[in-house]
């Protein structure tokens, strides 16, 4: 193993808290989408897997690591009126607005990442406008090096496209870039690309779904400095 020179960080459940941030978005989006129709948004809801009324996802939903294109490919079958594309501009549409809540305080987390010489960057199953939208709110898109959503042109998590193209794009070997997420599929992308695994229990999974992925279980990316200096200082 070598020292850690670059860091990728998944956005939903890893820079941001994924319940408070798309619990509150599930709830816009379907009360649109069923145009207040309390019976037809529950229905609609249960088929991504979320309740509507007591307003939580259930920890296999397709929401919590598929792209927009994934939910929106279920959901068309319920709302026959919309097509895949309209129903991708709309889930876009109310992501951009959901409320961010940072799991930590991320503008000084970020920028003392950087002082220390890390490359920085954000590879997410959202869309990449509704994802720098939310970075722009928390006022640090300047702070990393590379922002990718399924979007744009790398393709998503589980694969590593996104993973490689943050490689290419700072200079790094993957075998030096760590790879933080909540899920699974930022894990296995983790391990196509060669990169180190770190897990976060910022998301809906628990440590045991995470733990055969992973290579360190992390409470949340706040512990990750400590966990960082301890990695480094091995390898120097």
């Amino acid at each position: 193993m070598t020292m850690i020179k670059g860091i990728l960080f998944d956005k939903d459940g890893t820079l941001f808290d994924f319940a408070k941030t798309w619990e509150a978005w599930a709830h816009a989006f379907l009360t649109r989408l069923s145009k207040n129709d309390i019976e037809r948004a529950t229905a609609i809801g249960a088929a991504v897997g979320f309740d509507y009324g007591t307003r939580h996802f259930s920890n296999d939903s397709i929401v919590i690591a598929g792209t927009p294109g994934d939910v929106a490919g279920v959901l068309e079958l319920h709302v026959p009126e919309h097509s895949q594309q309209t129903l991708i501009d709309i889930i876009n549409q109310e992501a951009a607005m959901a409320p961010q809540s940072e799991v930590t305080p991320l503008a000084p987390f970020l920028t003392a990442l950087r002082t220390r010489g890390f490359k920085l960057g954000v590879a997410t199953n959202d869309a990449e406008e509704p994802a720098l939208a939310h970075l722009d709110k928390a006022g640090v898109t300047h702070l990393f090096d590379f922002v990718a959503g399924f979007d744009s042109g790398y393709g998503g998590k589980p694969e590593p496209g996104q993973l490689n193209g943050f490689a290419r794009q700072v200079g790094l070997d993957p075998s030096t870039i760590a790879m933080i997420g909540d899920s699974t599929h930022d894990l296995l992308a983790a391990k196509a690309a060669g990169m180190i695994r770190v897990a976060v229990l910022t998301g809906m999974a628990s440590s045991d779904d995470l733990a055969p992925f992973a290579d360190v279980v992390l409470p949340d990316i706040s512990h990750l400095p400590d966990w960082l200096e301890q990695w480094n200082a091995q390898r120097s």
